[in-house]
């Protein structure tokens, strides 16, 4: 695929021999991107892990200080009883028997399902489909919880989850290039510490291999890991 004049122009902004402080990262990262639209900046974290191993298969999730950028969509299958909760606290759609019936149609356009423990039994035959979409409710995310209210104003205030790939790298998206250089950095921060926090005991050697930081369609930006695992 031939590379565009602005990809070439993003590439030659990047000293590739240098290994940035997370400071100069967020900053140099809207100054590259590529996009017209307001892209998305990820964060790619690769650990020394064995995502193999039951106990290094970590995932969480993270309350980012500044939020995404992205008003997310949440889905709240629950009871009739707790549907007067889910939808005061803001929740997008509300329900269940008839959004189960459209998942199983195949049915996913949400960002974020939260459930009931009571409603568990009627949904897990969805995880097919709700499985490979990072949608299926599990209570290590939060996402299946009795307080459904305060599960949506945590994802709507910018709660994301993560997890691992196969890789051992932690993948997630944690602004848009519109926001303040500080926001940016302060939001990949908060990530970090929280894995480094999540280090399995059972994590031998280099813990933090790898950080890179990218927008949209741009070129990653290398990140000195000792300046962000202190």
């Amino acid at each position: 695929m031939a590379i565009t004049k602005k990809r070439k122009a993003a590439e030659a902004k990047i000293d590739k021999n240098k290994l940035y402080s997370l400071t100069e990262a967020a900053q140099l990262v809207k100054e590259i991107n590529c996009t017209k639209f307001d892209s998305s900046v990820d964060v790619h974290i690769r650990l020394g892990i064995d995502p193999k191993k039951a106990d290094q298969a970590l995932r969480g999730t993270v309350t980012l200080p500044h939020g995404t950028g992205k008003t997310k969509t949440v889905l709240v299958l629950c009871p009739p009883d707790k549907e007067e909760e889910a939808k005061n606290a803001g929740a997008d759609y509300v329900g269940l028997d008839e959004f189960v019936q459209k998942i199983d149609g195949g049915w996913t356009d949400v960002d974020v399902i939260i459930a009931t423990p009571s409603v568990m039994p009627k949904i897990g035959r969805l995880g097919k489909v709700l499985g490979p979409r990072n949608l299926m409710p599990n209570p290590k995310t939060g996402t299946v919880t009795n307080d459904v209210a305060t599960a949506v104003n945590d994802v709507k205030g910018g709660k994301i989850a993560f997890k691992v790939d196969k890789a051992g790298i932690v993948h997630a998206s944690i602004g848009r290039v519109s926001f303040e250089p500080n926001k940016i950095s302060e939001n990949a921060q908060e990530l970090i510490n929280t894995l480094i926090r999540m280090k399995p005991s059972t994590a031998k050697g280099v813990y933090m291999k790898g950080v890179s930081l990218a927008s949209s369609m741009s070129p990653g930006i290398a990140i000195d890991t000792k300046s962000v695992s202190n």
